[in-house]
């Protein structure tokens, strides 16, 4: 990344959020939830799904919020090629602003982030850099942390390395389980995504090098 600052101006009217997910959508429930309470100025314009029947679709569905589930074909673990192209003409087409993954278990590749510079974000349930990838709660427990927690970031072509924007702790409790500690982190999950959201939204994020700047209000 260069280390040129890249601002990010607030537009008129709600921020307008499309949503990529392959599970139960959790995370997109607390989106729209934050946004049913007034404290995220935002719609949910659409979401996508890589996984036939998943919760998320029925989810969004409930809220109004048009939803398809688009095959990744041929692709295992990442959206490339016309399957990525595919997500990006759905995405278009429904007008959104900002890319929101919300447990969506596959790598985006250039073409997405090409379509939506530095809009697109993720959610992690670690401390990045520490422990990237998969199952990053059991990756916690398994080396012995005393802290985890939850990231919300700007994707780039890297897993789980693009800039940081919000961080929320977890302590690591004696006698935690993997499921326990799961359940105390997407609790932290549910508000960091909507802080993050709300802040790109009100423009008062912007990228210098590697860090990410809360502007004030």
């Amino acid at each position: 990344m260069s280390e040129e600052t890249i601002p990010f101006p607030g537009g008129p009217g709600p921020l307008r959020i499309g949503v990529l997910g392959s599970g139960s959508g959790t995370n997109m429930q607390s989106i729209l939830d934050a946004i049913s309470r007034g404290e995220l100025d935002a719609r949910v314009t659409c979401c996508a799904a890589d996984v036939p029947g998943a919760r998320i679709l029925d989810r969004a569905r409930a809220a109004g919020v048009p939803a398809e589930y688009i095959d990744p074909a041929p692709w295992k673990t990442k959206l490339e090629g016309p399957a990525e192209q595919a997500y990006v003409d759905f995405l278009r087409a429904h007008d959104v602003q900002v890319v929101a993954l919300a447990g969506f278990m596959r790598i985006v590749k250039p073409g997405l982030l090409a379509a939506f510079p530095w809009r697109v974000l993720n959610i992690h349930p670690a401390l990045l850099p520490a422990f990237p990838g998969v199952a990053a709660w059991k990756q916690a427990l398994d080396y012995g942390a005393k802290v985890a927690g939850v990231t919300v970031h700007f994707v780039d072509a890297g897993t789980d390395t693009g800039p940081i924007i919000v961080q929320r702790s977890v302590p690591v409790l004696d006698g935690d389980t993997p499921e326990s500690l799961h359940a105390r982190i997407q609790v932290e999950e549910h508000k960091a995504y909507p802080e993050a959201l709300r802040l790109l939204g009100e423009g008062r994020l912007r990228i210098r090098g590697r860090r990410v700047e809360v502007l004030p209000r």
